[in-house]
C-alpha cells in the first residue's frame, strides 16, 4: 500500500481489531487506555499510521527489519520468486532458494555448521535445537543426557519445550506444570561488576558456577543454551566475549553441547554476522530467525554439525529426527533471506555498521550522563540503559515501560522498554538524521516521563 488507507477512520480499524484480534505479550484490558496503532505502510526506518502519522522504528519491529521497510531490493527478489514458486514441501522436495540459503550460511562459518534444519519461528528453532541434541545422545546410546543447563533471566522462546530453559517468570509462570524445568546457573550480567571489578570477573564468576552444575550433574546434561553476548529480554544484560569461550571449553570437558541463540543477536547485530565469531568459537547448535529475512516473512532455522548430523544418519527411521513444520523452508522466506545476505555482502553492511555505532553512541551521549541513567551499554548495533528510581516499587516506577513507549510515541518513536530498561535496536540502514531524530526525542522523552515520576 503506498498510500494512507481513508476507507475507515482510525477509531473503526482500532474498535474492530480489539473485537477480533487477540495481540501477542499484551493484556489488552490496557487497550482501553493505550489506542492500538493501526499502521498502514512502512518505507525505510519509518512506520505511517492510518492518519499520516509516522514513527521511526527504533526497534526494528521486535528486532526483526534490518534493511528498513519496504526495501527495493528484497522486495524485487519476493517478486521475482512469486512467479516461480511460492511453497512447496520440504519432506521428499528440495528447491533452488533452501540449498543457495543453506550453502551461504555454512559458508558464513567456514563450513564448520553445514547443515541447516529450517522451521518457522524463534521458539520453533529452540526446541528443534533441544530435541536434537536430546535425540543425539539417545542414539549414541548415552540415554541418561537429558538435562539442560540455562542462564539466570534467560529467555528463548514461549512454546513448552523453549519455556524450560527460559527464567522469566512472567512468561513461565503460569505453564509450571506444563514444563520439565532445566538447571539455572549464574548470568555472567556485566551489569554485577562492582567498584574495582572488570565484566570478565563477572564472566569468570559465572562460569564457574557454570562448571559447578556440570560437576553435579555429570552425564546428565545435554546441553547449555544462551544467547551470546546480549541476554535481551531480561533487559540487554550484556556479557564480556570471555564467557563464551570458557563455556565452550567447559562444554567440550564435559562432552555436553553448546546451544547458541542467535535469534536475537545474530545477522550483524552484536558487530559480526554471528555474535559468536566475537569469541572465536563456534557452538554446536546456532538458533536464528529474526532478522535472517530481513524482517518480511516468517523463517528460523538451527544449524549444525557434521559429527550431530551423522548421529542421525542410519537406515532406521526412528534413528532420524522426525520433527518438520508445514512451512518448512518456504521459498519465499528463503528468497528473503537470500537477499538479505546479499545486501550484507555488496554493502559492506558490518564495515558501516561500525560506523553508524559510533554516531549513535554520540547522539546517546546526553541519556549516558544523565544522573538518572545507569549501566548505560552498547553491543555492536544495540545499545540499553536502565533508568534509576529511588524506590523501584513506586506506581512510577511499576510503570515505567508502558508510560516512555506511550510519550515515545507521541514523538514519532517506537520504543518499547523492559521494564526500567530502555533499548535501541534500529534498522542498519537508519540515516544521520535519523540518529540525531533519535538522540533528541529519546532524551526529551526520558526527561518527561522522569519528570512525571517525581
Amino acid at each position: 500500500m503506498n498510500a494512507v488507507n481513508t476507507s475507515a477512520s482510525t477509531s473503526d480499524w482500532v474498535k474492530r481489531s480489539l473485537q477480533s484480534v487477540w495481540h501477542p505479550c499484551t493484556q489488552m484490558q490496557h487497550h482501553e487506555t493505550m489506542p492500538l496503532i493501526p499502521v498502514s505502510h512502512g518505507r525505510g526506518a519509518w512506520l505511517v499510521d492510518m492518519e499520516g502519522k509516522r514513527y521511526l522504528d527504533g526497534i526494528s519491529s521486535w528486532w526483526v527489519n534490518l534493511f528498513g521497510h519496504a526495501n527495493p531490493r528484497i522486495n524485487a527478489a519476493l517478486k521475482d520468486q512469486l512467479d516461480q514458486l511460492e511453497h512447496a514441501m520440504l519432506a521428499g522436495f528440495t528447491h533452488e532458494p533452501v540449498i543457495r540459503l543453506s550453502e551461504k550460511l555454512s559458508a558464513l562459518t567456514g563450513g564448520v555448521l553445514g547443515h541447516c534444519f529450517y522451521a518457522s519461528d524463534g521458539a520453533s528453532a529452540t526446541e528443534i535445537a533441544l530435541k536434537m541434541s536430546f535425540h543425539f545422545w539417545r542414539n549414541q546410546g548415552q540415554t541418561e543426557k537429558q538435562e539442560f543447563i540455562c542462564l539466570k533471566g534467560s529467555y528463548h522462546g514461549e512454546t513448552i519445550g523453549a519455556l524450560a530453559v527460559t527464567d522469566v517468570a512472567l512468561f513461565r509462570d503460569a505453564y509450571g506444570p506444563m514444563i520439565r524445568n532445566a538447571h539455572v546457573v549464574a548470568s555472567p550480567d556485566a551489569r554485577q561488576v562492582k567498584e574495582g571489578g572488570t565484566a570478565i570477573d563477572i564472566a569468570r564468576r559465572a562460569a564457574a558456577d557454570m562448571e559447578r552444575c556440570l560437576q553435579e550433574r555429570a552425564g546428565k546434561i545435554a546441553a547449555v543454551i544462551l544467547e551470546p553476548l546480549v541476554q535481551c529480554a531480561t533487559g540487554f544484560a550484556m556479557h564480556d566475549s570471555e564467557y563464551l569461550r570458557l563455556v565452550r571449553a567447559l562444554c567440550d570437558q564435559y562432552q555436553v553441547h553448546l546451544i547458541g541463540d542467535e535469534i536475537a543477536v545474530g545477522c550483524g547485530r552484536t558487530g559480526t554476522f554471528f555474535a559468536c565469531e566475537n569469541a572465536q568459537i563456534w557452538p554446536d547448535f546456532v538458533c536464528l530467525s529474526k532478522g535472517i529475512s530481513g524482517g518480511y516473512l516468517p523463517l528460523s532455522l538451527v544449524m549444525t554439525r557434521e559429527a550431530i548430523y551423522q548421529g542421525f544418519y542410519d537406515s532406521d527411521v526412528r534413528r532420524g529426527f522426525l520433527h518438520s513444520h508445514s512451512y518448512t523452508g518456504n521459498p519465499l522466506a528463503c528468497r528473503a533471506a537470500l537477499a538479505t545476505l546479499e545486501i550484507f555482502e555488496t554493502d559492506d553492511v558490518l564495515a558501516q555498521n561500525r560506523v553508524k555505532a559510533a554516531s549513535i553512541t554520540e547522539a546517546l551521549q546526553p541519556l549516558a550522563q544523565h544522573h538518572q541513567v545507569k549501566h548505560f551499554r552498547q553491543q555492536g548495533m544495540m545499545w540499553a540503559f536502565d533508568a534509576v528510581f529511588d524506590d523501584a516499587n513506586t506506581p512510577a516506577a511499576k510503570t515505567f515501560s508502558r508510560r516512555f513507549f506511550t510519550q515515545a510515541l507521541q514523538e514519532e518513536l517506537l520504543l518499547r522498554p523492559i521494564g526500567n530498561t530502555v533499548y535501541l535496536m534500529p534498522p542498519y540502514i537508519v540515516n544521520q538524521e535519523e540518529i540525531s531524530i533519535v538522540g533528541e526525542r529519546m532524551l526529551k522523552v526520558f526527561n518527561q516521563v522522569m519528570g512525571e515520576a517525581a
